[in-house]
């Protein structure tokens, strides 16, 4: 289990949800329901309980690649999962369709490597939405600029990059031809995990088996070379190890990011724009067109590029919209639960009533 990243911390943590007959396990492979779990009995085959899909909230309380849980194993049938042990990080977007609900890509993950292909795929104003759900996970970040032999003026796109995720590395690679994957080995010490987040085409699959040494995820070209545009080569999350001990999760491209972060994470993805804004005239202003703002100075100027600063103003909207979207989803399920335990009182009432003759 120690290969998986077992550790004292995550057995305090099985040992205060296990109960009897219940062993842990990590999810390492997840479709559709079924998922693969790591345990001291070798692997297993595992479904969620009865129990704990009525008693989760939603999608996001399931188990994901990489999560920790307390199993019951069945030697006739699949494991049954009894519990979600706590996450030390969780990658989270919001799920697609109307509902207000948290979609989690991925589970204690020590680091995110936020893949992009220096091809049609390359866009900051992508890596600023990545970076600001990076942050909210938990786990550090790191941009991965795949594809780097594709581009004669790396250097500038390099430090382009580094402009938008200021205190973040930022490692421009090639997975095909093999050049700056050094670069990445730090973050693939033994026992830590790391998490390939990117769109659909930016070659997650590509890096992770020529880090393994093997072909061992499907790959393919992108289907539309001229404007960069991917193909889902990757239908299932996995963990895997690699030769020296890490573990790597893949996942799925991803052509919509909707973010599932707060304000405090945008502001860490848009420090520049912080500091920036500690100088404003007023303490709330929000950099439109209030007078005495030092963020819209700063772009007149052109000390702060203008794209960054809509592309932070429209973040923020987007931010602020979800938030009060989950307000009135949580003040819902208030009312709810108000209604459901008036009519439990008002049954005890009528149980209980004494009964003239």
């Amino acid at each position: 289990m120690k290969d998986y990243g077992w550790d004292e911390d995550i057995a305090a943590r099985f040992e205060a949800c296990a109960g009897p007959g219940l062993v842990p396990g990590r999810v390492v492979r997840q479709a559709r329901d079924l998922s693969t779990l790591v345990t001291p009995l070798g692997e297993l085959a595992a479904e969620v309980s009865g129990r704990f899909r009525h008693e989760a909230a939603g999608p996001a309380d399931f188990p994901v690649v990489g999560d920790w849980v307390a199993a019951e194993p069945h030697a006739d049938g699949p494991a049954l999962i009894q519990a979600l042990l706590p996450r030390r990080s969780a990658f989270a977007r919001k799920a697609a369709g109307e509902e207000v609900e948290a979609q989690v890509a991925a589970a204690n993950v020590d680091t995110v490597f936020l893949v992009t292909g220096l091809d049609g795929d390359y866009n900051l104003r992508r890596i600023e939405r990545y970076l600001a759900t990076a942050w909210s996970s938990g786990a550090a970040p790191v941009v991965v600029l795949n594809k780097a032999d594709l581009r004669e003026d790396l250097d500038e796109v390099v430090a382009e990059v580094e402009r938008v995720a200021p205190g973040v590395p930022v490692v421009a690679a090639s997975a095909v031809a093999g050049g700056g994957l050094e670069a990445l080995l730090p973050y693939l010490a033994p026992g830590k995990t790391v998490a390939l987040l990117g769109s659909s085409g930016v070659g997650k699959s590509t890096l992770i088996n020529r880090l393994l040494g093997e072909e061992r995820f499907a790959t393919a070209p992108v289907s539309d070379a001229a404007a960069g545009r991917g193909r889902h080569t990757t239908t299932a999350r996995e963990l895997v190890r690699l030769p020296g001990g890490a573990l790597l999760i893949d996942t799925p491209g991803m052509r919509e990011l909707q973010l599932w972060a707060g304000e405090e994470d945008l502001d860490r993805a848009f420090e520049d724009v912080e500091r920036l804004a500690a100088r404003c005239r007023f303490p709330d202003c929000g950099h439109e067109a209030e007078p005495g703002c030092a963020v819209r100075a700063a772009a007149e100027d052109g000390s702060l590029d203008a794209r960054r600063l809509e592309s932070y103003l429209k973040l923020r909207r987007e931010v602020r919209f979800m938030e009060l979207k989950k307000d009135a989803k949580a003040r819902r399920q208030q009312e709810k639960a108000k209604g459901r335990d008036f009519a439990a009182r008002i049954k005890e009432i009528k149980r209980n009533k004494p009964r003239y003759r």
